[in-house]
Formats: C-alpha cells, structure tokens, sequence
C-alpha cells in the first residue's frame, strides 16, 4: 500500500515487517497510530488484553511515555510505541497536562456522562472567568523502546484556542474544545486525515518515521542502527 501523501518518509525505506505494540488501551489512539504504521511497514499488535495496567507515574509526558513503552517491550520482548500526551492551557499554568486524562477524576460524573464529557466540563468551568482567547496546546512524546537498540523519543504540539462550548463528533478526549486558529475549526470537527496533518500526534509520528528512515539510512551505510 502507498504510503500517506501527508507523510514524506517513504515506505520502502523500512523493513518490509516489524512487529509493533502499541502500548495503549486508548481506542482513539489505536486508530490514530494504527493505519499510519502499518503503511510503512509495521506488523502493528494491540496491547495483549491481560497486559498489567501500567501506572503512569511520570512527572513529564516523556517520562510517562518511556515508562510505558519499556513497561511493554521489556515484558513482551518486541518493540513497543507508547505516548503520552495532554492538554495545556496558559491560564492555568499548563494544567492539565500530564493530568489531563484524570482532570475530572474529582467531579461526580452526571448520567450519561463518560470521563472524556466530564473533563471537558471541568475545564470550561475552571475558565469561565479567564479573558479570551484561551490560548493552549496539545502536547505530545512518543517513545519507541526495542529491545537490544536505543529509544527514539520524539515531539509534537499543536497551538490552539479552547473554545466556549463542545463541538463536533470526531476524536477524543479535550477535542470537542480544541479550536485550530489557522484552520478555523474545532478538533472533534476535523476528519481523521485532517486531524493527522495538524495535530500534535501526527507529527510526533512524522518525525518517529523519519527518525527510523534515518537509522536505515545509516545501517545500509554501515553504520549500526
């Protein structure tokens, strides 16, 4: 299969198959990550159903993705991929960061409600008095531990507004509330291909790529990988 227009690393410069896990049990990462791997040469696996839950105990993003891809690949003994990833928002000092996915754990849940509806709530409340616009990020590491080769650890962020209200049906977590400035349009709005060619996960995966297409660069010259 071709690889994505919107990635310049070029499939051919992988190896053909490399198992991958993705240590996460986040559906909407899987699907972010998934179909962009495999495109470029990866045997992409979920994470095995009975894998321990992995505490993220981190105090930055890069830690708590390290923590969970060597969690994953030292068990497994395959490569693993693992991020970690929040939102940041000037007014609160960077808050929620590496808490973003636990922001609301401290706010009863109200019927029909799920954690992401929930932390999206909270946020809004938090900044109902803070002058616009409300300025922000989505932040992202993405660690690939391998057994036997050094970690690559790259980055990624996404500058943006958070908006007055949720919006839009795609994504997750914050993106109902995350408006693109330069796009005009919030997150929860863009399609998957959209969303890849902005935001801060796709490009921490662009570099990932180019990253590995670097190494294999380097190993056909001689140089170790």
């Amino acid at each position: 299969m071709p690889a994505s227009p919107r990635l310049s690393v070029q499939s051919s410069a992988l190896p053909e198959v490399q198992p991958l896990i993705l240590a996460t049990r986040n559906p909407g990462k899987v699907r972010e990550l998934a179909d962009a791997l495999r495109r470029f040469g990866f045997d992409v696996r979920p994470l095995p159903e009975d894998f321990p839950e992995i505490e993220e105990t981190g105090r930055t993003f890069e830690e708590n993705a390290l923590l969970k891809a060597h969690a994953v690949a030292d068990t497994l003994g395959l490569p693993a991929l693992a991020d970690d990833s929040g939102l940041e928002v000037d007014a609160l000092n960077g808050a929620p960061g590496v808490y973003s996915a636990r922001y609301g754990l401290d706010t009863p849940l109200l019927p029909g409600e799920d954690d992401d509806a929930r932390n999206n709530r909270k946020l809004l409340a938090v900044l109902a008095h803070a002058p616009r616009p409300r300025t922000g990020r989505f932040r992202c590491c993405m660690a690939l531990a391998r057994p036997g080769k050094p970690d690559l650890v790259v980055h990624g962020v996404w500058e943006g507004h958070i908006a007055d209200a949720p919006s839009g049906n795609n994504g997750f977590g914050y993106d109902p509330l995350f408006f693109d400035p330069e796009l005009g349009r919030i997150s929860a709005e863009l399609t998957r291909e959209e969303k890849n060619s902005r935001s801060h996960r796709g490009k921490a995966l662009r570099l990932l790529l180019q990253t590995l297409e670097g190494e294999q660069a380097a190993g056909g010259a001689g140089t170790p990988a």
